[in-house]
């Protein structure tokens, strides 16, 4: 793995088995002919996730596998790849299938378009139309309406999973356990354009989500509070100079 990469891909798992292995193949399927690694961060699984990958790697010489010894949640396992990768840009997917590698390509040109802003720190998709139980899209919906009133991020889905993103501008993000549905709000904090691109959403291939409505409730108020604090707190130097 000494071979430069132009970017890495980030996917944090638990208990995927069924799932990661066939995201992995369709993840390099996907980014054939470009110079990438995959990143897979277990957090901590107690099923065949890690066997499963672990097979997959011997057709994947680009697949690297990093395990959590402890469960410390998804924000913490996407720290962890972003951490470990190479590339100075990084795509990030959900473990469970449901967002489509095949939209990579796509927010990999608009990171990457000629008039992009100098100051692109994040292209995220927004599922137009999700494959979730009605209940997991209603909770979603009301959750983003707040959040993006309270914290006038522009976000209508700030959860979503797939996104394109600088390594260097998601390193000054201020880590915290679920900080990963706050990302917009936290890098327009510190400067830096983000921008939406429409992208395709899957149903879940096997197994079942790790998250509830009233787990995210409960997370929710104390995060938002918390981000709110951050942003009041937060002071413009308007660029800096060298003498």
């Amino acid at each position: 793995m000494s071979e430069p990469v132009e970017f890495s891909v980030v996917v944090p798992v638990k208990d995927e088995a069924g799932n990661a292995a066939t995201l992995a193949l369709e993840i390099a399927e996907a980014l054939a002919g470009r110079a990438f690694e995959i990143i897979f961060v277990d957090d901590a699984s107690r099923d065949d996730t890690r066997i499963e990958l672990a097979t997959a790697k011997a057709r994947l010489p680009m697949l690297r596998i990093i395990g959590h010894r402890r469960n410390s949640g998804q924000s913490r396992a996407v720290r962890t790849g972003v951490l470990a990768a190479r590339g100075p840009i990084i795509l990030t997917l959900d473990g469970d299938g449901q967002n489509d590698p095949a939209d990579l390509p796509r927010l990999l040109a608009r990171m990457g378009r000629p008039e992009a802003p100098v100051n692109l720190g994040m292209v995220i998709g927004k599922r137009t139309k999700r494959q979730d139980s009605w209940a997991k899209r209603m909770g979603s919906t009301i959750a983003n309406s707040v959040r993006k009133r309270l914290l006038r991020d522009g976000a209508d889905d700030s959860g979503s999973g797939i996104k394109a993103i600088r390594r260097d501008a998601f390193l000054r993000l201020p880590y915290f356990d679920h900080m990963h549905r706050y990302m917009p709000a936290l890098l327009k904090r510190e400067g830096y354009a983000v921008e939406f691109l429409e992208v395709n959403h899957r149903p879940r291939g096997a197994g079942r989500s790790k998250y509830t409505n009233l787990g995210r409730l409960a997370a929710t108020a104390t995060d938002l509070f918390g981000v709110m604090w951050l942003i009041s707190r937060a002071r413009d130097p308007r660029g800096t100079d060298e003498l």
